[in-house]
């Protein structure tokens, strides 16, 4: 098992209520596995790709901030809170694994108007049209999705079986930590139905 972020480690907890270790991943932040556990993380604007190998059961999540690249000339630069390089990163090394492209598929969620600092520039909706673009680019097949809408979401993904858990947050209820560090990515940066196999918790 091999963690992937860009700052911080992600936290790995042991979860009784799924009887699995869970590694919770923050903005900027993505994880792939090959081990049966679960990845999570809570999404207001943000968009998060659940990708996996359907046959040998490789997967992964991202969680970023923004569309686009942040500086597609400097490689230096480049950052997981931004789409382009979080998928680009997530689907390599997920390759690297020994995952083959025809057998990924995806899963999206997040783009939700919760954040009041990104509401005039509509970040929620333009991170889901990416995502949307992105993988139709790449030719990775999306089998589910829940995106826009102006709630938060808490997302549980299995990559060993694909399996997902959602969960729709109420504005009081939301993990304010995550919010939070939404709004500084934003300020730092200077600015749909639930199908197939998403499953609603509590």
């Amino acid at each position: 098992m091999e963690i992937l972020h860009e700052a911080s480690q992600p936290k790995i907890y042991f979860d009784r209520k799924f009887n699995c270790q869970v590694a919770k991943i923050l903005p900027g932040e993505f994880y792939v596995t090959s081990t049966d556990m679960a990845i999570s993380t809570v999404l207001g604007s943000c968009v998060s790709a659940c990708i996996r190998d359907t046959k040998l059961h490789i997967g992964g999540m991202n969680h970023f901030m923004l569309p686009g690249n942040s500086d597609v000339f400097n490689p230096l630069s480049a950052s997981a809170r931004y789409g382009s390089y979080a998928m680009e990163m997530l689907i390599n090394e997920i390759l690297k694994r020994g995952a083959s492209r025809e057998n990924l598929e995806a899963k999206i969620f997040g783009g939700g108007n919760v954040v009041e600092s990104m509401t005039t520039s509509n970040v929620g909706k333009r991170n889901a049209q990416f995502v949307i673009d992105y993988l139709g680019f790449e030719s990775i097949p999306i089998v589910a999705q829940d995106l826009l809408d102006t709630c938060p979401r808490k997302v549980v993904f299995f990559p060993k079986t694909g399996k997902v858990l959602m969960k729709r947050l109420r504005s009081g209820g939301v993990d304010r930590e995550v919010l939070e560090i939404e709004n500084q990515y934003s300020k730092s940066l200077g600015q749909t139905p639930v199908s197939n196999d998403i499953e609603l918790f509590d």
